[in-house]
């Protein structure tokens, strides 16, 4: 089976969540060993937050999980590549369809990727 080589990585390895239908990057967090068995047995993205110090099952609280459509590794095997669907439109906490939702472009910085919903109204 491939796998990270989480060790290589101290034990936490980048994960790029990318929209399977369209293309568009959708958000980059981490995953350790646990994260990345939940993903497998869920078919749903899991991740461990740094901040936190905890795995968290992306959409757990607001529903907007991203379901697995494809997995990869890359050559090295330190990055995961997530083919997803995102559910309910939003991967950012923000409320934003991607985590990169601002671009820089002739000096000036512009939201670039619609805001799906309030954060307010969804993390009660």
């Amino acid at each position: 089976m491939l796998t990270p080589d989480f060790a290589k990585m101290n034990g936490l390895v980048p994960a790029i969540a990318q929209d399977a239908a369209s293309g568009e990057v959708l958000m980059m967090a981490y995953m350790n060993e646990d994260a990345w068995k939940r993903t497998l047995e869920t078919g749903e993205a899991h991740y461990w937050s740094r901040s936190r110090q905890e795995i968290w099952h992306k959409g757990g609280t607001s529903g907007h999980v991203q379901k697995i459509r494809s997995i990869r590794l890359d050559c090295d095997n330190d990055t995961i590549l997530l083919l997803i669907e995102q559910v309910g439109g939003a991967a950012c906490h923000t409320g934003f369809r991607s985590c990169f939702f601002r671009e820089l472009k002739n000096g000036r910085v512009s939201d670039c990727c619609p805001k799906v919903f309030d954060p307010k109204e969804v993390y009660k």
